[in-house]
């Protein structure tokens, strides 16, 4: 079974080219919300969460204290680092597992930090979704409420475009001027060809 990685900036539009794979039945798992669901089930995950970040990184619930976490990572690089080591395993761990329980030609992972985490070494190709940066800070702001200030920190912590383009294996073009189907149909068809050969 072949896997797939699906990546691209914040605001590229990973998700809708996923869900365009889903509507073809391709299984999609997202990292994202895997490492979501990993930092409150996982225990030793859990641990090394409060070794960070101390008792606030939980609310009394034992759900994640989000908007506290990312205030404190995307302010330390080196705090962010140490939580991206301790996540980016478990949820490597977590897909390997999945995709073994999938019948499919193919699976998708999802994951905005795929080559920072150098999760996309498991993968047989890489798609970048790309978009201009002015759209992808206007969808991000729009989708989130975020602030331009706190996309663009984001936004420092994630590679370039033209790093994720050189990297990638095909790149899919969501600027609002190329329809998606149309491009997620060719690869789709390369992908049924590869699994089968």
């Amino acid at each position: 079974m072949l896997k797939i990685g699906v990546t691209g900036g914040i605001g590229s539009g990973k998700t809708t080219v996923c869900k365009i794979f889903q509507e073809l039945g391709i299984p999609v798992y997202s990292a994202d919300d895997a490492a979501k669901r990993l930092m409150v089930e996982s225990g030793p995950l859990v641990e090394r969460i409060c070794e960070l970040f101390g008792k606030s990184a939980y609310l009394p619930n034992g759900q994640l204290n989000r908007p506290y976490i990312a205030s404190c990572a995307f302010q330390d690089k080196t705090l962010l680092e140490k939580l991206n080591q301790a996540v980016h395993p478990a949820v490597f761990q977590d897909f390997h597992d999945w995709a073994e329980r999938q019948n499919s030609p193919y699976v998708i992972k999802e994951a905005a930090l795929m080559f920072e985490s150098g999760s996309f070494r498991d993968l047989d190709y890489v798609i970048n979704v790309s978009a201009p940066r002015a759209l992808r800070l206007r969808r991000s702001m729009e989708r989130d409420g975020s602030t331009r200030k706190q996309v663009e920190d984001r936004m420092k912590n994630q590679w370039t475009e033209n790093m994720r383009k050189a990297a990638a294996d095909f790149i899919i073009r969501n600027d609002e001027e190329h329809p998606l189907i149309p491009q997620v149909m060719e690869l789709h068809k390369k992908f049924l060809f590869a699994s089968e050969n």
